[in-house]
Order: C-alpha cells, then sequence, then structure tokens
C-alpha cells in the first residue's frame, strides 16, 4: 500500500517525469500536491497501470488534487543539456508554476537539482511508495502519451502511436530506414545505438 505523506506537518509535492528513455519527443513531469491522507485503491505507478486505468486516474488526480502542473522539455532542450539535466528542469518548471506552494518536495529517484528553494526527498522508485508521487506519474506519462499520439500523425512510419518514441524494434528498424526526424534526440548517439550513419 502507497503511503499520502511522508512528513506528518509539510505540505508536500510528487514530482516524476515520463520519456527519460526515448528516442523521441519531448520529456514531460508533473508537480502534484494531494490533500492530507489522500489514498486511491487503483493509483500507483503507472508503468504497472493499463492505459485505460492510467486516463482514469488522470482525471481522478486533476480532481482531486489541491494543485498539479505538467511541464514539457523540447528535444533541442535535452539535446543542449542532456537528458538528466532535463528531467531536472522539468521537475522544477512544474513546481514553479503550481498555484499553492509546497514546503517539501518528493522527487522519484536518486538525484535532484534545482535552484528552487524548497527542501527535497529523493525516493527511489518512489512512484511505487508514495501516493502523491504515483499521480506525478500518471500525469507525465498521459501527457506525454498524448503528445506522442499526435505527432504519430505527422511521422507514422515510426510507429509513435505504439511505441511513444521509445526504442522498440520497430521503432528502430524504421530509423534504420527512414533515418531520424526533427523529433529525434540528436544526443542520445543514434548513430552508435542502431549502428547507423546519420
Amino acid at each position: 500500500m502507497l503511503k499520502s505523506q511522508f512528513t506528518d506537518d509539510r505540505i508536500e509535492a510528487g514530482c516524476d517525469e515520463a520519456g527519460r528513455g526515448a528516442l523521441a519527443g519531448p520529456l514531460f513531469a508533473a508537480a502534484v500536491i494531494l490533500p492530507k491522507d489522500y489514498s486511491h485503491p487503483l493509483l500507483n505507478d503507472s508503468k504497472q497501470l493499463s492505459r485505460a486505468q492510467r486516463d482514469q486516474l488522470r482525471i481522478e488526480v486533476e480532481r482531486e488534487a489541491l494543485a498539479f502542473r505538467v511541464s514539457r522539455v523540447e528535444v533541442q532542450t535535452i539535446d543542449e543539456i542532456n537528458i538528466l539535466n532535463a528531467s531536472f528542469l522539468a521537475m522544477q518548471r512544474a513546481v514553479e508554476q503550481l498555484t499553492r506552494m509546497p514546503e517539501l518536495l518528493l522527487i522519484d529517484g536518486n538525484r535532484f537539482r534545482t535552484t528552487l528553494e524548497i527542501p527535497f526527498h529523493c525516493i527511489v522508485k518512489g512512484d511505487g511508495k508514495f501516493f502523491s508521487i504515483a499521480a506525478a506519474s500518471v500525469l507525465a506519462k498521459t501527457y506525454r502519451d498524448d503528445i506522442m499520439e499526435h505527432l504519430h500523425e505527422e511521422f507514422p512510419l515510426y510507429h509513435w502511436k505504439a511505441n511513444k518514441g521509445y526504442p522498440t524494434p520497430a521503432h528502430q528498424a524504421a530509423i534504420s530506414v527512414h533515418g531520424i526526424t526533427p523529433y529525434h534526440r540528436r544526443s542520445f548517439r543514434l548513430e552508435k545505438q542502431l549502428k547507423l550513419l546519420i
């Protein structure tokens, strides 16, 4: 069972990102402040949920959250600052846009850097331990999936509707035949990973 709070007396925002391991598309992050003692029997790490469950929970989280924001970092910025820094930036942007400022950030993962003057705690696999991080995971994942499905219409040969930009065999085969698009992350050294000449 996931936990509602890390502390008893602070306003906490759970933060998570989606798209870090993809070869194409923007990175998304979300920050979510849930009511104290909030729980939901289905809410969990978004990777453990079906698409239908994620879509259902997105509606639930957006309705019940005290505050939430979703931010994105585009491919060009990812290539400029690297994917790790892009994930930090996306989470910071989401927090900055919250209508209510948290007193503690719960970060999914083992590292975080920020210019925000808000204490934070990194939690490995936190999206499976705290409801607020799981909620952020669901929002980041569903928002990103929506964008990748939209981009699929522009570049259907890469099967983004199914693979969401991740390195599936079909996606890799499409790159080997058709090359890369403006939405592919050049800093991921695709020519080395896929033995391509780009």
